[in-house]
């Protein structure tokens, strides 16, 4: 999906991208299904998803989370609100214990172009390593300038 700005009410409004794959996917999201660690699919909103880098996808790539209507947004480990929107919050949100929720698998491939190592991967209950707020704040700079 398409974001694009909207003159009335809203700022943002989402459209359907008509033609797939898309060659990037800034100021996008892609709304798609994920895998749940114990087999389930759940539709979800995937953004900030570096179509290059999985190593960027781990520390920065968004989801979000349907369930009966309502929507739950992830945080990351290096968000302020990560207690209120961690990985335990998610799975209380779900009703399912931490362990059949986490790794939370995607797919995004057959939406955009790019390496696939970056397009199909997990959202982690936690990083494989904990960057320091200097590392992330150059690799959020480094976003910037690409």
């Amino acid at each position: 999906m398409g974001v694009s700005n909207n003159d009335e009410g809203d700022d943002t409004e989402l459209r359907p991208v008509k033609r797939l794959p898309v060659p990037r996917l800034t100021c996008r999201v892609v709304r798609t299904r994920v895998r749940l660690a114990n087999g389930n699919y759940i539709p979800a909103l995937i953004s900030n998803l570096d179509t290059e880098d999985a190593r960027m996808n781990e520390h920065f790539a968004t989801l979000s989370i349907e369930r009966k209507g309502k929507w739950f947004e992830l945080a990351r480990y290096h968000d302020v609100d990560y207690r209120q929107r961690g990985s335990n919050a998610l799975a209380r949100f779900l009703g399912l214990p931490v362990n059949e929720v986490f790794p939370i698998s995607y797919d995004v491939r057959k939406y955009v172009v790019g390496d696939p190592a970056a397009l199909k991967g997990a959202v982690l209950k936690k990083p494989r390593t904990r960057l320091t707020r200097a590392k992330l704040i150059a690799m959020a700079a480094a976003i910037g300038q690409a």
